[in-house]
């Protein structure tokens, strides 16, 4: 199975799908630690937002490999890749069709201003989900970039409030 873990910036996307993994016999691919382990050293002032989508696109490609590696072992994959637009979300409902893997979309439907306390308090602990820090200009690129899964998407969801 692939789970879809869907939700805004400081939503608890890492540490539900953490805790998720301990329900299931799964394996979470978390993008930000991806792209913070891969990427973000080699980026420059001069990157903006195709740089970091066109790096994401690569990790996705090795974790699809990885994910059909899993399901036919019976290990479900937790993603926790972001999934900001119902694009990125069909891209991969299409690829579990494609390989008749079962689905599901977990949404985390957190308030914006908890989710700014959880990413304020992430920046200065520095905790187990920090990979870097999320500054106020991103938190509201972010609410912006965002499109909240739609009806049809939430259908047999697990929605998380």
């Amino acid at each position: 199975m692939i789970h879809l873990i869907v939700g805004n910036t400081g939503s608890g996307k890492t540490t539900y799908s953490n805790a998720l993994k301990k329900d299931f016999n799964g394996i979470v691919f978390s993008i930000d630690t991806w792209n913070n382990t891969l990427f973000i050293q080699d980026k420059t002032d001069n990157d903006g937002l195709d740089w970091s989508l066109e790096r994401i696109e690569r990790a996705e490609s090795l974790i699809l490999n990885l994910v059909l590696q899993l399901n036919s072992v019976n290990i479900d994959s937790i993603l926790d890749l972001g999934l900001s637009k119902f694009g990125h979300r069909e891209k991969f409902r299409k690829f579990a069709k494609k390989n008749a893997i079962e689905l599901k979309l977990h949404f985390l439907d957190i308030p914006k201003e908890t989710r700014r306390q959880r990413i304020l308090e992430r920046n200065r602990t520095k905790g187990i989900t920090y990979e870097f820090d999320v500054t106020k200009e991103n938190f509201e690129f972010m609410e912006g970039w965002f499109e909240k899964p739609t009806n049809s998407e939430l259908k047999n969801a697990i929605i998380i409030t």
